[in-house]
């Protein structure tokens, strides 16, 4: 830096130190000088209200009734004495204002006083009524004080004393005469200490101020080169440690930043913030997925460009308008129809100003369909135990009421009851089994299986069924095929996949069960496939979709009749999803059906 350069700093450093100290000094003389005047006042106050009550308690109080011939003389006497002994404006005032003497000033010349400052203080109901104002008889600034006389208990009049500010204004006025003679002094001796050391400050100063800058600019790792001990060295190491400070801080809030950020984009919940001017300003992933826009596209526009529906736009109109958390259900059609809860909260940086919105978007589609299967389920519950139910006791009741007497239409009557109660007691055993699996309550027991003897088992058990029905029953399987899983319930899948291939196949036709292994073909297979594939009925391709569902079935009339519940397809799914499988159907109506069943060889977790 040239020497041009540092002397406009030492001149600058020089300017502005002197400037500081005047100010100073010059603030603190008036400050004083305020002190002592309202100091002062505050004495001659006190000392006027004694003043006052001694008037009052030496005069007579016969003051409203005043004699103005008569009494004038004695009153005006008596306000001169008041006066010379207090050294002060002594007023004798009649209760209605009328001014009865005066020390300074002819009585008779004088307005209404009633309606003065003092005076007006003791109506309202104080002791001692008082004032600072500009008297318009006197012509200067003077201290009012006044006091109440009574004649007995009641006002008869008032006796006020004033005492002009002359001299107390000369007191202030000398004050800061000593105070400029002083800050004059003052500010010549700091001329010649100040500029010596200004030209020590200022390559420091001007060194702190460079790296300053450099820190504003976002360089964090600028550091203040010097090794004095100081204040100009202690500013320095503040310079570094509030430069090191901020690198951490920096380095933190870029850090919770992108924590933030990565949260918010992976929130389930969609999360749309809305700035005070209605201008959206933040759209996380989720609320893209859920409002079909590119948070790109729409920073920065009115949340009325997303060409929501109506509710929508009222729900937030209605939470700007009213200040409030809402909350509420709407049905969004785009990008595709879906229930969502709408949570509106208003965001406000003090009890008054709207600073905007945060909207938080909920897709409930999942739990209201939950909801309704839930619903659906109990309906069906009810329906299905309704009728054996209904059965059983209509021929209960025959029976009971004796009108059947015929021993071979009684047994009817009670097979059909016993029939029906199996039914019953097979749906509530679905129902408990199909609960259990839900609720995950019933753990796998997971151990090794080998697959082709395992099957063949399974198929040898539902052979007798198949032979009644002249129904071909075939299994397909390669050796040596082992997999892990719980042997129980794997059967249970497979027994009820025959079962229903069995039931729906009319007679003469065919069941057949083969396993293949999934893989790397030329190493280890890491899934197995097992099929069942009849020549049955097959399924409407309107109902393949649903036939997992509980208490759905394709032919009602033949369900009922073969006794099943409509539940055990959706046992199968549930048992083969605890087994990390997955189950589907490949069917046509009239030509058969093919259930295909895909499991791990090894499980990775146990439920």
């Amino acid at each position: 830096m040239n020497t041009q350069i540092m002397f406009r700093i030492r001149t600058r450093l020089f300017l502005t130190y002197m400037i500081l100290v005047g100010v100073t000094v010059l603030a603190a003389g008036l400050f004083a000088g305020k002190v002592i005047k309202d100091s002062h006042t505050e004495a001659i106050r006190r000392n006027m209200m004694n003043e006052v009550r001694m008037i009052v308690s030496m005069i007579e109080p016969d003051i409203a009734s005043y004699d103005p011939v008569n009494r004038r003389a004695y009153y005006q006497e008596q306000v001169e004495r008041f006066a010379a002994l207090t050294a002060s404006r002594v007023t004798f005032i009649r209760v209605d204002g009328w001014v009865i003497a005066d020390s300074h000033h002819q009585a008779s010349e004088m307005d209404d006083h009633g309606d003065r400052p003092e005076i007006q203080d003791i109506l309202e109901g104080r002791m001692i009524g008082d004032a600072i104002r500009f008297s318009d008889t006197l012509g200067e600034d003077m201290i009012y004080v006044a006091a109440p006389v009574y004649n007995g208990d009641q006002l008869a009049g008032y006796v006020r004393i004033a005492l002009g500010l002359e001299e107390l204004s000369g007191t202030v006025y000398a004050l800061w005469g000593y105070m400029l003679i002083g800050l004059t002094i003052l500010l010549a001796i700091s001329a010649l200490v100040s500029y010596r050391f200004a030209a020590s400050f200022t390559r420091p100063i001007e060194h702190i101020i460079a790296v300053a800058k450099r820190i504003t600019m976002h360089n964090y790792r600028a550091r203040v080169r010097l090794k004095r001990r100081d204040e100009i060295g202690l500013l320095g190491s503040a310079i570094n440690t509030m430069a090191v400070s901020l690198q951490e801080q920096m380095e933190q809030l870029t850090e919770n930043e992108n924590r933030l950020e990565s949260v918010i984009d992976n929130m389930i919940s969609g999360i749309v913030v809305l700035d005070r001017e209605d201008r959206i300003v933040l759209m996380n992933k989720a609320a893209e997925r859920i409002l079909g826009y590119d948070a790109q596209e729409v920073i920065g526009t009115a949340y009325d460009r997303l060409k929501q529906p109506l509710p929508f736009e009222q729900l937030v109109l209605e939470s700007i308008y009213r200040g409030e958390h809402i909350r509420d259900e709407i049905v969004l059609y785009y990008p595709e129809e879906r229930t969502i809860e709408l949570h509106i909260i208003p965001l406000k940086m003090d009890s008054l100003s709207n600073s905007g919105l945060i909207i938080v978007l909920h897709d409930i589609t999942a739990i209201r369909k939950l909801e309704r299967m839930r619903s659906e389920f109990v309906a069906n519950v009810s329906h299905e135990l309704k009728t054996p139910i209904a059965a059983v006791k209509g021929f209960a009741e025959t029976l009971l009421s004796g009108s059947v007497s015929d021993e071979k239409t009684t047994r009817s009557f009670l097979q059909i009851i016993y029939d029906e109660s199996e039914r019953l007691n097979r749906l509530i055993g679905d129902i408990l089994e199909l609960s259990k699996i839900e609720s995950k309550r019933e753990p796998l027991h997971l151990a090794p299986i080998q697959l082709d003897s395992f099957l063949n088992s399974v198929v040898e058990m539902m052979r007798p069924e198949a032979d009644r029905k002249k129904i071909t029953l075939e299994l397909e399987a390669p050796e040596d095929v082992y997999i892990e899983g719980d042997e129980d319930k794997l059967r249970q899948v497979f027994i009820n996949l025959l079962s229903n291939g069995i039931n729906y196949t009319p007679e003469n036709g065919s069941v057949k069960m083969v396993l293949q292994t999934l893989g790397d073909p030329e190493g280890e297979y890491d899934r197995v496939m097992i099929s069942v594939i009849d020549t049955g009925i097959g399924i409407p391709k309107k109902d393949l979709p649903r036939i997992f569902e509980r208490f759905y079935r394709v032919d009602k009339a033949r369900s009922r009749s073969s006794g099943g519940t409509g539940l055990g397809l959706s046992i199968v799914k549930h048992l083969v999803e605890l087994h990390q499988g997955s189950i589907r159907v490949e069917s046509r109506h009239g030509l058969g059906s093919t259930f295909i069943v895909e499991l791990p060889v090894l499980h990775t977790w146990n439920d």
